[in-house]
């Protein structure tokens, strides 16, 4: 039966996704989303400072607005700023302001993020890139609930709740001289970790049915083929759920109007791991279904260690020598683009 983007979004409310009944938009049944639900209805009810921790394409940024949402300051403003994103003097006027004259180009007087999130949430994306001065004046702000503007002395009050992002071990930052201690502690007040998509495997369908519901429009598709969910389920996704969401978005491009995403429309990464499925099915004599699997096993393995031969031969607990064998025999070779 082919579904329209409405019939797979009800179709995924079936399933346990609980858009509506879950807090924000985040999706997922897996016991790392349980648990994190319960967190964010914890957090809702209080003012604490976050620090957000995971990979990059975890979802930090969607965890980071829906603490907001279910936040006694849901009605203020929700403002972000990727720290890593502007140089030291501009990121430092973006987040607190500056007064006319106070270097070149400030041509009048500027509130900061700070002040302009007043009664609401500043996200600091990538706390763990912010310069030594920015973060000087980030832990004033912290200890001491007011902000001043660059080139000015005065201090204004603020009334903002802090959450901020990492994909860093800002405990290593802090041993290596680049982070400030003090300012990690005022920051971890309350950290969450992230954990990567391969770690919640059981939620991939899920997410990938509500990528399809939000890039399908108005273009009908009739759902995935359980080949590529099979297959979604047993890649690395080192891109995390950014990644999945790509690959989906590829897959709707591709697709046809009335359709159904099958694993000719997935990318050649992916695909290889449906034919471990088909291995496994038992096509094709014995001898010859496992060599398959076990060609498939080591391309896929090469894959998630960028070709390096040492960590892939210790992950399948081949020596590296016994693998260097199995790729003659295969006459597996990196493809060089």
């Amino acid at each position: 039966m082919i579904a329209s983007a409405a019939h797979i979004q009800g179709e995924a409310l079936d399933e346990g996704i609980g858009l509506c009944a879950r807090p924000g938009p985040l999706i997922g049944t897996s016991p790392a989303m349980r648990r994190g639900y319960g967190l964010i209805e914890l957090l809702g009810e209080t003012d604490v400072t976050v620090l957000l921790q995971g990979r990059t394409g975890a979802g930090k940024g969607l965890v980071a607005r829906t603490l907001h949402r279910r936040s006694r300051r849901a009605g203020g403003p929700f403002l972000r700023q990727n720290c890593g994103a502007l140089p030291r003097e501009l990121l430092e006027s973006e987040l607190f302001g500056h007064c006319r004259g106070s270097f070149t180009g400030a041509y009048a007087d500027r509130e900061g993020l700070f002040e302009a999130a007043e009664g609401g949430t500043v996200f600091l994306d990538e706390i763990g890139e912010a310069p030594a001065e920015a973060q000087v004046r980030l832990l004033h702000v912290l200890e001491e609930g007011e902000v001043k503007r660059v080139g000015e002395n005065r201090s204004r009050p603020v009334d903002v709740r802090v959450i901020a992002a990492t994909n860093r071990d800002l405990e290593a930052e802090v041993s290596a001289g680049r982070f400030r201690e003090d300012l990690y502690y005022r920051l971890r007040v309350f950290p969450i970790c992230l954990p990567p998509l391969r770690e919640r495997v059981e939620d991939i369908p899920l997410l990938a049915r509500h990528f399809l519901r939000v890039h399908a429009g108005e273009k009908e598709i009739e759902g995935f083929d359980p080949e590529v969910l099979r297959a979604f389920r047993r890649y690395n996704w080192p891109g995390n759920i950014r990644e999945l969401e790509n690959e989906v978005r590829r897959c709707v491009v591709l697709v046809r109007e009335g359709g159904r995403i099958t694993v000719e429309h997935v990318s050649e990464r992916i695909a290889r791991l449906a034919d471990v499925d088909r291995a496994l099915c038992g096509m094709g004599p014995l001898k010859a279904a496992v060599e398959q699997f076990e060609e498939d096993l080591i391309r896929a393995a090469l894959n998630r260690c960028g070709w390096n031969v040492t960590h892939t031969a210790a992950g399948l607990g081949l020596s590296r020598v016994g693998l260097q064998g199995k790729l003659r025999k295969y006459g597996i070779q990196r493809e060089v683009s």
